[in-house]
């Protein structure tokens, strides 16, 4: 049986990918991206994606960046957000306000991939300050107002979407 150490990436068969956070005697602690976080038993059999060595030496706070820093990677890859069938395969042209420059040319699915991982990092950065344990009540409303305000500042890329639930919200009036 392989060791799996902090940062490791795995496939549970009921829990879906995950990430090992945190090591016991018996179990592994692993953040899993939809069901969040599950004690696993270290002899349950589970698809390795990537295998970390094991460090005891690691600190949380150590733990907790590597755990960040995978879910960056990895935070798209479930949710799929289909774009408007309008704009499948369009390209998005910016052009600058001098004659003397060159316009640049990029892919609207690009674009529009862009758009969704970003939205998906603030929901992260929601569910992070909502479950952080040294933030008070009333720093964590203000900064979920300040988010609040960024998806305001993004509704003008609901015209990409092709569904209104995954719309950007703001404040409501």
């Amino acid at each position: 049986m392989e060791l799996l150490g902090v940062g490791s990436r795995v496939v549970h068969p009921a829990f879906g990918t995950g990430v090992v956070i945190r090591l016991h005697k018996r179990v592994y602690e692993i953040c899993f991206i939809e069901k969040g976080i599950k004690t696993v038993n270290k002899d349950f059999t589970m698809e390795i994606i990537e295998h970390i060595e094991t460090e005891y030496k690691e600190s949380f706070s150590e733990a907790e960046d590597a755990l960040m820093k995978i879910l960056r990677v990895w935070s798209d890859v479930n949710e799929v957000v289909p774009i408007g069938d309008k704009w499948t395969g369009g390209t998005l042209i910016m052009k600058p306000g001098s004659d003397t420059l060159k316009e640049k040319e990029v892919s609207i699915d690009v674009f529009f991939h862009k758009i969704v991982m970003l939205r998906d990092r603030l929901r992260v950065l929601e569910q992070r300050i909502n479950s952080h344990d040294k933030l008070t009540d009333e720093d964590k409303v203000n900064m979920q107002q300040y988010i609040t305000r960024i998806y305001g500042s993004l509704t003008t890329f609901n015209v990409l979407f092709k569904h209104k639930m995954d719309y950007f919200e703001g404040e409501k009036s």
